[in-house]
């Protein structure tokens, strides 16, 4: 009988130091990736982030050509405007401009009728911070744990499941050789569909001021897949607050 409680102890003490092992090897994984991407000093230093280029859309009756532009600010604001001419599937021009100023988030759609965003992904961009999310994640009372590995992309990644303080999950990957990241998981609401789960893939990091950026990224989800190929990033650029907030 003494050598069983003796086990159990012994499991009972294995169980909380896996636990305890974890969640520093969360904290030691989002810190590499953040040196990674180029270290809290750099990162801090960007204010803000212009970036311009081009959009592939795919779609069931083919492939669409247009433009993007992404506008961010420190701490969570962001913009982002695309446009693609529809002419030759009979609809005539796309313009969507996503707004989101810190607590609310429209959408101008000149396809599918302008909207408020709501619910699930409202939660999620209130959740995100730029230049990103690992640097304030704390602060901000969202919580992580590590859920083991996976392979995205044939490469092998950390998954870190972060809980933020209002809203649902976001699952995040990272390269377990680079420290980079490598897919965001969120929910996402679609017209006339509703809620679907988004994979975003950054990829082609390059160095601009010190610091690591993506200048390709994958989002794709049941309903579609874009591909945004950026031309021109800038950091610190002059922004007009009147760009994030509804007209």
């Amino acid at each position: 009988m003494q050598t069983r409680i003796l086990r159990l102890a012994s499991a009972a003490v294995v169980l909380l130091w896996a636990h305890s092992a974890a969640a520093q090897t969360a904290d030691e994984i989002i810190e590499k990736s953040i040196t990674a991407m180029g270290g809290r000093a750099a990162m801090e230093k960007v204010k803000s982030r212009h970036a311009t280029g081009t959009l592939l859309l795919g779609t069931p009756a083919g492939d669409i050509q247009g433009t993007v532009e992404i506008l961010n600010a420190a701490p969570n604001k962001s913009r982002t405007l695309i446009k693609a001419d529809l002419s030759a599937f009979g609809a005539g021009a796309l313009v969507v401009d996503q707004r989101f100023d810190g607590t609310n988030g429209h959408v101008l759609d000149s396809l599918q009728g302008n909207r408020d965003i709501t619910g699930p992904q409202l939660e999620t961009m209130k959740a995100n911070s730029f230049p990103h999310p690992f640097l304030s994640y704390k602060a901000m009372g969202a919580s992580v744990k590590l859920s083991g590995k996976e392979k995205v992309l044939d490469k092998d990644a950390f998954v870190l499941i972060f809980q933020p303080a209002a809203g649902q999950p976001i699952k995040q990957y990272v390269d377990a050789t680079t420290f980079l990241p490598l897919r965001t998981v969120v929910k996402v609401n679609v017209p006339q569909i509703g809620e679907v789960e988004q994979n975003a893939d950054p990829s082609d990091y390059r160095e601009l001021d010190g610091v690591k950026v993506p200048y390709t990224v994958r989002i794709e989800s049941s309903v579609q897949g874009i591909t945004m190929t950026f031309s021109k990033v800038e950091h610190n650029v002059v922004v007009d607050e009147k760009l994030f907030v509804k007209p």
